[in-house]
């Protein structure tokens, strides 16, 4: 399964590389406050972050993209969540750091591909130091179609000068795995995010499912 030669590891970055749920989840509420409106529990939202804003405005407002208003509210919380970006604590997940290490001290190159837009990714990239190896950021508005689509992946292996097969792409999504299969790429879907409950995670056919950093070390034979 492992690409012979590995030449590249590519992740999603919330809920895969850091846990962003405070923040995502602290916009939602910033909101809420402004309109008069009580703060929903943490843990209610934190379910919904992995669907960025489209997620968060449902669970804090049940509003949905045809909403006639959805358009304005969306502006509204991602100009929210840019002000309040570490705010509330978004921090790497427990092991990622070391995994990072691992694929440095091997020579394996590694970046980011993620839905959130680019300027966001590129602050938080700037704002943990563990991220600012990456050697590669693409956004959701980097190529014409984000995630599902081959389009992010494919940009990203091309900035590394390296052949899509000789990639790995992690995420916590079924949108990663769907994109990283349409780039040719292995699949590691990863549970240990915002999907630790989720049933559905083996039936995306992901070439691997982790519950931990760690686990990925040992598939990619890094430690």
């Amino acid at each position: 399964m492992v690409p012979q030669p590995l030449h590249a590891v590519l992740f999603d970055l919330d809920g895969t590389l850091i846990d962003s749920a405070p923040d995502l989840a602290g916009a939602a509420n910033l909101m809420r406050a402004s309109r008069g409106l009580e703060p929903l529990p943490y843990e209610q939202l934190r379910n919904w972050s992995g669907m960025g804003a489209r997620g968060l405005l449902q669970a804090a407002f049940n509003m949905t993209p045809d909403h006639p208003d959805y358009l304005a509210y969306r502006e509204e919380y991602l100009q929210t969540y840019e002000a309040n970006i570490v705010r509330h604590g978004t921090y790497m997940f427990e092991g990622v750091a070391e995994l990072i290490d691992l694929l440095q001290a091997q020579g394996v190159a590694w970046g980011i591909v993620t839905n959130k837009f680019e300027r966001y990714a590129h602050r938080l990239v700037q704002l943990i130091p563990a991220l600012g190896s990456a050697q590669v950021v693409v956004g959701g508005d980097t190529t014409p179609e984000p995630k599902p689509s081959a389009l992010p992946m494919l940009e990203a292996a091309r900035r590394l000068g390296v052949a899509p097969a000789q990639c790995v792409y992690v995420g916590d999504d079924e949108r990663d795995v769907q994109a990283g299969r349409a780039a040719g790429m292995v699949t590691v879907a990863c549970t240990y995010g915002y999907l630790s409950s989720n049933p559905n995670v083996q039936a995306w056919n992901a070439h691997a499912v982790i519950a931990q950093p760690s686990e990925l070390a040992e598939i990619l034979q890094l430690a």
